[in-house]
């Protein structure tokens, strides 16, 4: 008898099994224009609850997977007259999405599609920072969450900082949903540390690697021609770790660890996220129809990692290129580690971030400050190659204070402001050539700095920090920064 999954409760009233049903692969089936058939894919999902692995994850964009959902909950309802299954679905707007209607229309979609009331867990996906409309997003998600339209609210693919910045602002988050394997261990830092610390459990993807993560792969040569996208994302993780070989050094470990618990090596490799102490489930896909993996993927909760497995596997990942910046910049920085190496095969463009006029021969980044015109200035200017910014405090929209007395969340929203209005006129990051940091306390230089660090890193412009007498306003910092254009 297969054994019965581990269940955990990501949030108050939210129950989950340990190993979630991903409908990722709903959208690549259906690639080709033709949907799936909706009565035997939700028959899938009733098999899948019935064999206790009853929570599932999809998103606005994963092909007719909500509305598979909406049938299998529909089904499950007529058979049993209520249902413990959890249905997990995500928003991912684009950023002009962000006026309380367009926030309500489309969580609204969202209920109609899935055929619900109150959505158990709905997560926002934030394509770029520098577009600070997700604070709205939030506010309006807020309201939601009061009135009953949403159980609970999450994020997919917020960094350590942005997930700080909300937390800092008071929103209520369950959940946030990141990449965590074997190959990309960026969650087990300080983004794990802050979920533990503010009570945030993780949802992780990505675990077996799109399928790479198998006895199939072991000892085979690398692709050269991959055909589905989930194999596509994950073949630009291996060559960042070290490439094939280094993949292979990791099956073959994996490999050796599975056989001496009779399990198999995609059980080991999920047990290992799952012992992750800030992850709260581990996040399978499955092709509706074609395959299914429950019975392998109870094997998972029969057996336990001891203290020379997890030594064995650390040895190796050790020696693997660790995947660079924080979960999430795979969608947002390059190298961009996504199924088409950029973001076309989710968007087709990003709009300028705030509004850009030309007057006198210079174009100038305006970001909507009710100072702006009184005062007689902008964001940013450009002059040929060189942008200058102004003195950029947390000011969200005309005059709210992101953050009040919290200089971390402050330099993260100000400095995404800066990359705004740098990229508004044309710039990017790698063109900042010095910042000036205005401290209204120098013994708070450090978070300043670290967030700062994160941001330029490997940029390294030049940079001042100083203490100053007074800021205007409530502001615990003020930056500001040129740029030039090679």
């Amino acid at each position: 008898m297969a054994a019965k999954p581990e269940r955990t409760e990501l949030a108050p009233g939210l129950e989950a099994s340990r190993i979630i049903t991903g409908l990722w692969q709903v959208a690549d089936m259906e690639r080709g224009g033709t949907l799936l058939d909706r009565v035997p894919a939700a028959g899938v999902l009733v098999d899948y609850a019935d064999g206790g692995f009853d929570t599932f994850d999809m998103a606005d964009h994963y092909g007719s997977a909500e509305l598979i959902s909406g049938e299998a909950r529909r089904t499950l309802l007529q058979r049993d007259g209520n249902t413990h299954a959890k249905f997990l679905t995500k928003w991912c707007p684009e950023p002009h999405e962000t006026s309380p209607d367009a926030v309500r229309a489309g969580i609204a979609r969202r209920c109609e599609r899935l055929g619900v009331e109150t959505i158990d867990l709905l997560q926002l996906h934030w394509w770029s920072f520098e577009y600070p409309g997700y604070l709205d997003v939030m506010d309006t998600l807020m309201r939601l969450k009061q009135e009953g339209v949403i159980a609970h609210i999450g994020l997919t693919n917020f960094d350590t900082d942005h997930l700080y910045l909300l937390l800092q602002q008071g929103y209520e988050i369950a959940t946030n949903q990141v990449s965590c394997s074997l190959l990309d261990r960026r969650a087990t830092g300080e983004l794990s540390d802050l979920c533990r610390e503010r009570g945030v459990r993780l949802l992780a993807y990505g675990t077996l690697a799109g399928g790479f993560m198998s006895e199939k792969w072991l000892g085979a040569a690398e692709p050269s021609s991959i055909a589905d996208w989930s194999k596509m994302k994950y073949a630009r993780f291996i060559e960042t770790v070290g490439g094939w070989p280094a993949f292979q050094d990791l099956l073959s470990c994996l490999d050796r660890i599975a056989k001496r618990h009779g399990v198999s090596l995609a059980n080991v490799a999920t047990r290992w996220v799952l012992d992750q102490p800030a992850v709260g489930a581990v996040i399978i896909g499955a092709r509706l129809t074609q395959s299914e993996h429950r019975s392998s993927n109870s094997d998972v909760f029969t057996f336990s990692l001891d203290r020379d497995d997890h030594e064995a596997i650390a040895a190796v990942t050790g020696r693997m290129t660790p995947v660079p910046g924080d979960c999430g910049d795979e969608y947002r920085r390059p190298p961009y580690l996504t199924a088409s190496g950029d973001l076309t095969d989710h968007l087709s463009d990003l709009p300028p971030a705030f509004e850009v006029i030309e007057t006198n021969g210079r174009r100038r980044a305006l970001s909507g400050s009710e100072w702006e015109p009184v005062a007689g200035y902008c964001r940013a200017v450009r002059s040929g190659n060189r942008i200058l910014v102004s003195g950029t405090t947390a000011t969200h929209g005309e005059s709210r204070v992101v953050c009040p007395g919290d200089v971390r969340g402050q330099t993260v929203y100000i400095l995404d402001k800066i990359l705004g209005a740098i990229t508004s006129l044309g710039g990017r990051r790698e063109d900042v050539i010095r910042t000036r940091i205005y401290l209204s306390d120098a013994d708070q230089w450090e978070p300043a700095s670290r967030v700062h660090g994160r941001y330029f890193g490997t940029v390294r412009p030049a940079n001042t920090l100083v203490e100053i007498g007074r800021l205007v306003g409530d502001y615990e910092i003020e930056v500001e920064a040129e740029a030039e254009l090679l």
